[in-house]
Order: structure tokens, then C-alpha cells, then sequence
């Protein structure tokens, strides 16, 4: 008789048909008529299943999200009329292969984020100046971007689960120095939660518990270069209930990340590193040993006295600048990514704050991130398994650089890098203006979806 079997876990829920056995349980011949019988059950039987399962695999399969969120698998159906035991474990296969190489298959596709549509001044106006949208901290634009495409976003705020504040702090380039000013940013966050509080009633309900803000600065929602002043400033008031996507974040407590968060990575463009990856050496050459080019100061040069990197940079260059083994360069390259493609370890040190945009060129351009910042945390640790593709070196032991990357090189430097060419790695920690299934926006809902106690829309319908 048909036997229902639990398979193993790559196998999942299959149909193994028994012999039908042509004798009686103790002795003599079964009659025509009970062996018809038996295979007109066993036929009944079989057709039900194989059926249910071909239309429920069918339904989930036509059904799938159309944008890159998921990636619908397509299966070849057999000429024959029935379906086969061959198409029905196909089938069953696919199925539980979906679901494993997209954990949230099915999950996000009732996941729902609400998009504020604010005055342009707070976003689009920005983008007059085309490096908004691709400097190192060009994520609050990306992911925007990506939301808007994104089959989770929702035009009816009453369905969502979050709402997401589109808010580009990070464009008002100083006219002086040419970077990054965010002097305004907390007036201008503030402006744009009184209009959406007065407009909508969703901030009041919740006071913005459900509500997602991104703050990808030196020291996150603190919104300030300077740890000593991002300290004293703290986090606005009415972000303190909110959820932040920041860049910053450390291991232990510190009053910039004293807020729901998720850490996520700096800003590198996937169309600037395309042609880089292109150009590489043939078979992966690669003839630098270590490199970093980026600002290293032999003298604090700010007002405060201070040393940039805590001094970290300073060592690298004081110690290894006449080392052969180490290209170290001090001065702006527009094509340094041709150098990071060609080198073995690429320095990650601390700058002001912990986190760099060269781990991401690192990984991507497949240079082993050297990371030295003390109690960094890492974006999206579950998707990048960062102690299998980097290594971490404490700032007090930056002098020892060149013995401690001599050893690696000479025991699991070829195993790392095996891990590093991992191109899910690579997907995790880059933006895309179209979501694709396991990119850094996917990971932010990834994210988002173990936050959905936040989300007062399944608090109301667990509780009806």
C-alpha cells in the first residue's frame, strides 16, 4: 500500500508506493476483485496526491514576487498525461530548494513598508548635485531608491508594517573642504516628523516606534563627525523610539547606537566597481602584498589635538612607509580600486569613526580586509560570515602588522580567500536602485522582518 515517508531534510515530504502484496495476511489467494480493488485505491491514491501537490507547487510558483526580491524557478512538465513520481519529487524538490536559498520566500511577499512622500526638499532636491546619490554615505538615497521599486512598499499606510522617513542629510557638501556637512540634520529630521505627524495619525499611534530613519554617518543618529561632540549631542529626542540603519556601531554601549538599529555598509557603488572587477589581472595576479592609500598624519592637524585614527594611521606610515612590502600612498587616486584589485591584504583602519567604506571595496574587489578597529560591529553578520573572509587586528598591535600578515600568508591565506569569492558575500554589502534577492536592501528587510514586534498592524490582528 501507498506509504506517506518523512525524507530527509534535503528531500523534504515524498510518496513511496509499496508492492502490493498478492497474498493474505495467513494464507491462500486474494480474489480479482480485492486486487482490483487495491489498485484502484492505489491508483485513487497516487493521482491525489501527485495532483494536490502539482497545483500547489504551480500556485506558489505563478505567484512569486516579479521583481528580483525572489527568483521564481522554472520547471519543464512531462508529456505524459499524469503526473509522474519523477515530476511530482521534481516538483517537491524545487520547491524546498526555493525555500532554502530564499529563507524569506513567502515572508516578505506580506512584509509591507509605507514611504512617506515628503516635500522634495528633504530628498529629491538633493540630487541636483550628482554625488549625493554616490558618495560613502550615499545608502540613505540607495535604499529609497530600492524601497520605491520594491514589491514590499505599500501606497495604503494602513497596511504597513513600517514607514519608512526618506531623509538625505548627507548632501550638503561644505563649499571649504568639499565634504559631508550635517550641521542642519537633526532641524531638518525634526521639520519632517512634524509634517508627518500632523498629516497622517501612524507617528502619534506608535510614537514613531515603527518608523525607519537612515543615519550613515561617522557616528550614526548622533550626527556628528566628532565622537567627543556626537557623545554630548546624543541622539534627537524624536528619534529615540525609531529605527535606525546606521553605519556606526561598536560591541559595547556607547550613546550613538542607544537606539533600535541595524548596522549596514557604507555606500560603494555597484556600477563603479563593475569595470574594475572587468579589468583585473589575468588568473587574479595580484603583485601588492598589502595596500592602503587613504590619510595618514604624521601630525594631528585639527583643532582638537587630536590624532586622526587614534593614531593608528600614523604607526602604518611610520613604520612601513619604506617597507617594500606595504603601498602605502597618502594622496587621492581616482583609480585606486585598480589597486585594491591587485592587492593581497587592504588596510581597513579606523578613521574617525570605526567603520570604512574600503571594507566593502575589500570584499567586493576580492582583497582580504585587514579590519583594525577595535569592537567594531560588522554589518549583516549573518549573511557575511566576516571571520571566514577577513582579518582583525588590534590597534595596539598595528606595529606587528608586517609579522602577523607574513604568518597568515604562510598558513590560510588561500583558504580566506576561497571564502572571499563567495559572490553572496559580495551581493550582502552592496546597494542596488532595483532590490536583487540577498543585496544590502534585501538584508535591511531581512533585518526589519525580525523586528515585526514593532509593527502595529500584527499587533492588531494578533489580537482580533
Amino acid at each position: 500500500m501507498a506509504e506517506l515517508n518523512r525524507a530527509s531534510k534535503n528531500r523534504g515530504l515524498y510518496v513511496r508506493t509499496g508492492q502490493l502484496h498478492t497474498t493474505t495476511k495467513h494464507h491462500g489467494r486474494q480474489t480479482e476483485t480485492k486486487t482490483h480493488c487495491y489498485r484502484y485505491l492505489k491508483w485513487v491514491l497516487w493521482f491525489s496526491l501527485s495532483s494536490t501537490y502539482f497545483l500547489t507547487s504551480s500556485l506558489i510558483t505563478h505567484h512569486s514576487p516579479t521583481t528580483s526580491l525572489s527568483k521564481t524557478a522554472t520547471v519543464s512538465l512531462s508529456k505524459t498525461t499524469l503526473p509522474s513520481r519523477a515530476l511530482f519529487e521534481s516538483l517537491n524538490k524545487t520547491h524546498l530548494q526555493k525555500l532554502k536559498t530564499h529563507p524569506a520566500l513567502g515572508l516578505f511577499n506580506d512584509l509591507k513598508v509605507y514611504i512617506y512622500d515628503l516635500p522634495s526638499k528633504y530628498n529629491t532636491d538633493w540630487l541636483s548635485n550628482e554625488r549625493c546619490s554616490n558618495h560613502l554615505f550615499a545608502s540613505e538615497v540607495a535604499i529609497h531608491r530600492a524601497l520605491l521599486n520594491s514589491d514590499v512598499r505599500t501606497p495604503d499606510p494602513n497596511e504597513a508594517d513600517f514607514f519608512f522617513v526618506p531623509i538625505y542629510v548627507s548632501c550638503n557638501f561644505s563649499s571649504i573642504n568639499g565634504f559631508p556637512a550635517i550641521g542642519h540634520a537633526r532641524s531638518l529630521i525634526e521639520s519632517a516628523v512634524r509634517i508627518i505627524s500632523s498629516e497622517l495619525p501612524f507617528w502619534n499611534r506608535s510614537r514613531g516606534s515603527d518608523h525607519v530613519f537612515v543615519a550613515s554617518h561617522d557616528f550614526g543618529a548622533c550626527f556628528h563627525t566628532m565622537e567627543e561632540i556626537a557623545i554630548e549631542d546624543g541622539i534627537p529626542e524624536v528619534l529615540k523610539k525609531s529605527i535606525i540603519l546606521q553605519t556606526f556601531g561598536v560591541k559595547h554601549g556607547h550613546p550613538c547606537q542607544e537606539v533600535e538599529n541595524v548596522v549596514i555598509p557604507p555606500y560603494v557603488s555597484p556600477e563603479s566597481v563593475r569595470p574594475t572587477i572587468a579589468k583585473a589581472p589575468a588568473k587574479g595576479r595580484r603583485d601588492i602584498f598589502v595596500f592602503f592609500r587613504g590619510k595618514m598624519e604624521v601630525h594631528p592637524k585639527n583643532i582638537s589635538g587630536r590624532f586622526y585614527s587614534k593614531r593608528v594611521r600614523t604607526v602604518i606610515w611610520q613604520k612601513y612607509g619604506g617597507d617594500r612590502r606595504f603601498h602605502l600612498k597618502r594622496h587621492r587616486f581616482a583609480g585606486y580600486q585598480s589597486e585594491i584589485v591587485r592587492s593581497v591584504f587592504c588596510l581597513c583602519p579606523l578613521g574617525w569613526a570605526p567603520w570604512s567604506p574600503r571594507l566593502v571595496e575589500s570584499v567586493v574587489l576580492g582583497c582580504v580586509p585587514v579590519i583594525i578597529a577595535d569592537n567594531i560591529r560588522l554589518p549583516f553578520p549573518s549573511a557575511v560570515r566576516w571571520p571566514e573572509i577577513s582579518l582583525t587586528v588590534a590597534e595596539n598591535d598595528v606595529g606587528k602588522l608586517g609579522i602577523i600578515l607574513e604568518h597568515v600568508a604562510a598558513t590560510n591565506l588561500s583558504t580566506i580567500q576561497r571564502n572571499l569569492v563567495d559572490p553572496t558575500v559580495r551581493r550582502a554589502l552592496l546597494f542596488n536602485d532595483h532590490m536583487q534577492h540577498g543585496d544590502a536592501t534585501w538584508q535591511v528587510l531581512d533585518a526589519l522582518f525580525g523586528k515585526l514586534d514593532r509593527s502595529h498592524r500584527r499587533s492588531r490582528l494578533s489580537g482580533e
